[in-house]
């Protein structure tokens, strides 16, 4: 066993912003090596330049190339591919991120060989097993070795969970370490808006931006219709900026609802590089979501955020932070947008620990575990 090695996996767009800042807090140490292993879960080049060329992550050491499938295949495919990579590297420790497929393959190859885990991004929960991402989540911190926190009310989810204390680290929040480190040179929404006609307009009038991706709001046309119909309300007093998921939009155009888009003041983008979606974030006047990480990145910034979801696995950016859930009801959500609108939405404030130095702390942990 390498015992300085440390072996970071990535496979899928939300872990690249949660790997950059670790990545350079490795490389930083003077006892620590970093191995990247990207699987491919996720991946194409537009995507490795606008995410790994963005957020300074150094090429992969290694490339699984796994791709798209269902979950058992895909799982199945890292989990393969991945065991040869700890036969020849050997590390200390393998150090997952999130709660993607990767997260749960790598981790229980790891496992199964006897080579420690590192969870981070561990103890959230949404206790609704029927998001896959749920199942990932349990299973992972079930089997890792160290649990680092985002937020310190997961220690309670962990130890309901049978989950030894020491085992838990609250060091913050990784995700809004490369937010801060990359905010300054964000994109401005001048830019990333030039090839729009009406962008000027749109501009000065303010605007919402809109993602969308959960399989259980595209998949279903009947959600996913009336959330476009809601959305084309919402358009009538405030534009709406969509960068459009690669799979929303195949299920948008499976469900022949194009035309909706069209005919509403609803500005669509092809999927945007992070320093072009965080410029937008930070200068909207509210953000509509369904994603995990835009609702911790919008209680960072102070920018109000209405979650197109029944449940959230961060409750802290409902609690503390500037995040309203709703989830797919037309009345709610315009109830939301409305009092948004007319008040300003809610102020929040920035949770404890979310101040850029999680990265470095978890380092620090490692360090000392690695010493016992």
């Amino acid at each position: 066993m390498n015992t300085s090695t440390i072996l970071c996996v990535v496979g899928a767009r939300p872990n690249f912003m949660k790997i950059a800042p670790v990545m350079r807090a490795l490389k930083a140490s003077d006892t620590l090596q970093p191995c990247l292993v990207h699987t491919g879960q996720h991946y194409d080049a537009a995507m490795k330049h606008a995410f790994f060329d963005q957020l300074d992550i150094p090429e992969p050491d290694v490339d699984l190339g796994v791709g798209s499938g269902t979950h058992a295949v895909q799982t199945a495919e890292i989990m393969l591919r991945f065991e040869p990579v700890l036969d020849e590297h050997k590390p200390a420790a393998i150090l997952v991120v999130g709660d993607v497929n990767s997260t749960i393959a790598c981790s229980l190859v790891a496992a199964k060989k006897g080579i420690p885990v590192i969870h981070v991004e561990a103890g959230l929960r949404s206790y609704d097993r029927e998001m896959p991402e749920e199942i990932n989540r349990v299973l992972t911190d079930q089997i890792s070795d160290l649990l680092f926190i985002t937020e310190s009310d997961a220690v309670a989810n962990l130890e309901r969970e049978g989950i030894d204390r020491d085992r838990v680290h609250f060091v913050g929040n990784v995700m809004i370490d490369t937010l801060r480190h990359q905010l300054d040179s964000a994109t401005l929404p001048e830019k990333t808006l030039s090839h729009v006609a009406n962008s000027k307009a749109l501009l000065e009038k303010g605007y919402a931006l809109l993602t969308l991706h959960r399989p259980s709001n595209v998949d279903d046309t009947d959600i996913l219709e009336r959330l476009l119909k809601t959305m084309q309300t919402i358009s009538t007093r405030l534009p709406i900026v969509f960068p459009v998921h690669p799979r929303t939009q195949a299920c948008i155009e499976k469900a022949g609802l194009d035309d909706m888009l069209n005919s509403a003041a609803i500005t669509r983008l092809t999927p945007l590089g992070y320093k072009e979606m965080l410029g937008l974030m930070a200068n909207a006047r509210m953000v509509l979501t369904d994603s995990g990480g835009i609702q911790e990145e919008t209680t960072a910034l102070g920018v109000p955020c209405i979650t197109l979801r029944e449940n959230t696995e961060r409750p802290i950016t409902v609690e503390q932070g500037t995040n309203t859930i709703v989830g797919t009801n037309s009345e709610a959500i315009l109830a939301a947008f409305n009092e948004t609108m007319d008040t300003g939405g809610k102020a929040g404030q920035v949770p404890d620990k979310w101040d850029g130095k999680a990265a470095q702390r978890i380092i620090n942990v490692i360090e000392n575990w690695l010493k016992r």
